[in-house]
């Protein structure tokens, strides 16, 4: 699933928002029950590894200058709830942007 999320902020501030509000990941979580890890492997990359309800779900966000992509790929027995979870993604990473 990738998820782009528009943005006004320029590449730097989207950088150091997300940065600063990283450790907010697992609250945003649908039922609170996740846990995540986060990592930036480079300056524009925060990798995510997301578990929850006994499945592991990697991802990655990438920033950008005027969006940033949120990729990741559900799991079979999540697909089912693919439209649910892309509105969550894009309302989160939206309150993570402020």
């Amino acid at each position: 699933m990738r998820i782009p999320i528009p943005h006004q902020l320029g590449r730097e501030e989207a950088r150091r928002r997300l940065h600063a509000r990283s450790g907010e990941i697992a609250g945003l979580m649908p039922g609170g029950m996740a846990e995540v890890g986060v990592t930036w492997p480079s300056e524009d990359r925060m990798d995510l590894a997301i578990s929850a309800m006994g499945k592991q779900v990697n991802g990655s966000v990438e920033v950008g200058d005027s969006a940033v992509i949120v990729e990741f790929e559900l799991p079979l027995a999540f697909k089912l709830f693919a439209p649910m979870v892309r509105s969550a993604v894009e309302a989160n990473a939206r309150k993570l942007l402020k």
